[in-house]
């Protein structure tokens, strides 16, 4: 075999002739190099220390190390919104209870029939179907159970809302009508209207009327009606709530102690409270207030109504 050798000095060429068994010999040199570089390349690029070196390794791990991390804080929000909304769910179930209770207890107070009104069932709906061009959402089963259970709450108080026209068509409406004075010993110490703040001696607005009295001395229902609020409200103390039907409520704040509860039916002339001065006061009073679709009105009117 002849190789022919070129001189870059020169610009001359040489052959000279090699036999078969150096070129064979010079063949197999060249495959083990290669296949030492080959080798050695592999372990180097294996190797532990080498993969810590490298910049885009330790970045992707910083990486996965954030989304590690935020994943775990999105699981512990979602627990706790969770958490929130089941707590959530058993107020609702709550009171969905006493709105069954009270409406039983106000339909037998009506005289209503059984066949005529059943506040256990749900109540007859009807109209033509209309198709819904939206495109169609399914809520989480436990979003679903709140939806479903906020409708049977709104369906149960538009059956009060039937119960209280039916009662305002009975005699029942001569309990319900606000009269008269919410104490049975005591007298005015302030009425509704402007007046001087007794805490900051400036002038303000006073909501309602003030009857002083003895701590402890009794505190009545001025008409019939659903107790809506009993428990401390801001500048009221201690305070009960009471809703009549047809717009009305009365309030009587400042109580030493409540005797009834959120949810009660009460009569006309119940005793519900006891006369002190908790929250915002000077001594031992019960503030009266009568409210007409929200809003304070004087109360005068219906307190002298009774003397008629």
């Amino acid at each position: 075999m002849d190789i022919l050798i070129v001189s870059g000095k020169y610009g001359s060429t040489r052959s000279v002739h090699a036999g078969w068994r150096l070129v064979a010999g010079i063949a197999v040199a060249v495959v083990l190099l290669l296949t030492v570089a080959i080798v050695a390349g592999y372990h180097l690029a294996g190797s532990p220390q080498g993969a810590v070196s490298s910049p885009q390794v330790v970045e992707w791990e910083a990486e996965l190390h954030h989304q590690r991390a935020t994943v775990e804080a999105a699981h512990e929000t979602a627990r706790q919104e969770i958490d929130a909304l089941t707590v959530r769910l058993g107020e609702l179930q709550a009171r969905l209870l006493r709105i069954d209770a009270l409406g039983e207890q106000l339909a037998r107070m009506a005289n209503l029939e059984p066949d005529e009104f059943d506040f256990g069932q749900v109540p007859p709906l009807g109209g033509p179907e209309v198709e819904f061009s939206g495109d169609t959402f399914r809520e989480p089963g436990f979003l679903e159970a709140l939806s479903s259970l906020a409708e049977e709450i709104d369906r149960r108080e538009q059956q009060l809302q039937v119960i209280s026209m039916l009662m305002g068509k009975q005699d029942i409406q001569r309990d319900v009508f606000v009269t008269g004075r919410p104490i049975r010993k005591g007298w005015i110490s302030s009425r509704f209207g402007r007046r001087t703040d007794p805490f900051s001696g400036r002038r303000a607005w006073h909501s309602g009327f003030d009857f002083a009295g003895k701590r402890g001395a009794e505190i009545i229902a001025v008409a019939a009606g659903v107790v809506t609020w009993s428990g401390n409200r801001s500048g009221y103390g201690l305070m009960v709530e009471v809703t009549h039907g047809g717009g009305y409520a009365t309030r009587y704040a400042h109580n030493e102690s409540n005797l009834v509860k959120v949810g009660d039916v009460v009569r006309k002339g119940q005793l519900i409270a006891r006369m002190g001065s908790s929250g915002r006061s000077t001594g031992p009073h019960v503030h009266f207030e009568v409210h007409r679709d929200g809003k304070p009105v004087n109360p005068a009117s219906y307190i002298h109504r009774a003397s008629k």
